[in-house]
């Protein structure tokens, strides 16, 4: 039984979330202006609604492309809120009890520690599941893929609508073009992420902080990379999202401190 927490797994998720709008854009996925008479499934139902709300926002806002990026990517975050909440207070509650019954885990652990034969290694697997059936724990249903996985479609359509929507590369916004490479917004773009992920790891242990130190710092290297290379529309999109998760992080944060407590107390199997 590996010592590392279920939770450890998640920040992995993040990364190919963060990750693979930019690799799929090295594979020869169309780049090419979208409308509303481009073909393919994806195309027509997730990347061609999302180009046009661009424009309509854009529109809205006295043709300021900026804007509405910045607009588009709030309302994107927070249609997803409802379902990231659910998940960071189960998060919790699952993190509580793991603190509860790690004390257990460890003895089984200790126990088995010496028999390395598979009838050992198989009850101790047996007691573990027991121990986690007592409790009402479950490992991979604390790992929270759901809405990771819910995610992808929708932060990779948004990519490509901003890549496919040729008019926000005739615009400006602050000091920088949206269409042409800026040698600002990636130094913001990666310092916002290397914020998030320690705002996101602050309540885990010790330990577990320095396992995902590498990942923490990987991700945001290759997002600053990788944003000398587009235009500056994809690091603005990255930058604000990055802004509202740490936002959203703090705010699950205050709102769900004391969720794994109140939890652990209705537990009748729980004592003190």
């Amino acid at each position: 039984m590996e010592k590392t927490s279920v939770f450890t797994h998640r920040p992995y998720l993040i990364l190919s979330a963060l990750l693979l709008p930019v690799l799929l854009g090295g594979c020869g996925v169309s780049t090419e202006p979208i409308d509303a008479n481009t073909t393919g499934v994806f195309n027509h139902y997730v990347v061609w609604p999302f180009s046009f709300l661009i424009k309509f926002f854009a529109g809205m806002f006295a043709g300021n492309y900026g804007l509405s990026l910045v607009f588009m990517t709030f309302l994107i975050r927070l249609s997803l809120m409802p379902l990231m909440m659910k998940q960071y207070k189960a998060q919790q509650t699952t993190r509580e009890k793991m603190k509860h019954i790690q004390p257990a885990m460890n003895e089984i652990k200790e126990k088995f520690k010496d028999k390395k034969d598979p009838e050992s290694r198989k009850e101790m697997q047996t007691q573990m599941m027991a121990l986690y059936r007592d409790h009402n724990f479950n490992p991979i249903a604390s790992m929270g893929c759901l809405p990771m996985l819910i995610q992808f479609p929708i932060m990779i359509g948004f990519y490509y609508a901003i890549m496919r929507t040729p008019e926000i590369a005739q615009h400006s916004f602050l000091w920088f073009n949206l269409g042409t490479t800026d040698m600002i917004l990636p130094f913001i773009a990666g310092a916002v992420y290397v914020i998030q992920f320690k705002v996101s790891m602050s309540n885990m242990p010790g330990d577990q902080q320095k396992q995902m130190a590498v990942l923490g710092y990987i991700t945001p290297v290759i997002m600053t990379v990788f944003s000398f290379n587009v235009a500056a529309a994809l690091p603005l999109y990255w930058s604000v999202s990055g802004m509202l998760l740490i936002c959203q992080t703090l705010l699950f944060k205050y709102i769900y401190r004391d969720a794994g407590q109140v939890e652990r107390a209705s537990d009748p199997r729980t004592t003190v």
